[in-house]
């Protein structure tokens, strides 16, 4: 049931631009392990074997202080909708704040999110597929717009303060690397 290949086919591309979320597991060598769901239009395929996303602001950074002491990271998307299916991305991250360049070189292929906090690019090694038959069916309603909304009422100004108050240290005491960001 299980197949490993060692890019992405148009095929997969393909599903993953129409799904509404993904879900990225990271981990430092010691410490917990870090499973957050993603959303919004924050995923792109660049190429058969590199994708990135778009880091919105959230109430912690574990992603961010994971990568900076080990830039293994899996991106999992489920069919909850459709033909089932499970489909995970392996490989190597790297994450780029405001002041870095490679930030400005990809931030053009999204759309303006109020509160895009980083942009997380990742080398893949594995790309997996499995069956999904245990997957429920799930029907896609609308986006939430909570996160639009609450990060446009704070502006650019108290968004760099919340981030240095709730995202510059992870649960397990790690530096995010968000102090440096402006």
């Amino acid at each position: 049931m299980a197949k490993k290949i060692p890019e992405l086919t148009s095929e997969l591309t393909d599903f993953i631009r129409s799904q509404h979320v993904f879900f990225v597991g990271t981990a430092a060598n010691e410490g917990r392990v870090n499973i957050s769901p993603k959303g919004m239009d924050t995923f792109r395929v660049v190429s058969p074997t590199k994708i990135i996303w778009l880091n919105l602001t959230g109430s912690g950074n574990e992603t961010a202080a994971h990568l900076l002491r080990n830039n293994r990271m899996t991106i999992m998307f489920c069919a909850f909708e459709n033909k089932p299916m499970i489909l995970r991305l392996y490989g190597e991250a790297k994450i780029f704040h405001n002041q870095d360049t490679e930030f400005h070189d990809h931030i053009h292929l999204f759309p303006n999110i109020p509160g895009s906090r980083q942009i997380i690019e990742m080398d893949l090694d594995l790309v997996q597929t499995s069956c999904g038959y245990a997957v429920p069916f799930m029907d896609f309603n609308e986006e939430r717009t909570e996160l639009k909304s609450w990060a446009e009422k704070q502006g650019e100004k108290r968004l760099i303060a919340y981030r240095q108050e709730k995202n510059a240290i992870s649960i397990d005491n790690y530096d995010t690397g968000i102090h440096k960001a402006n």
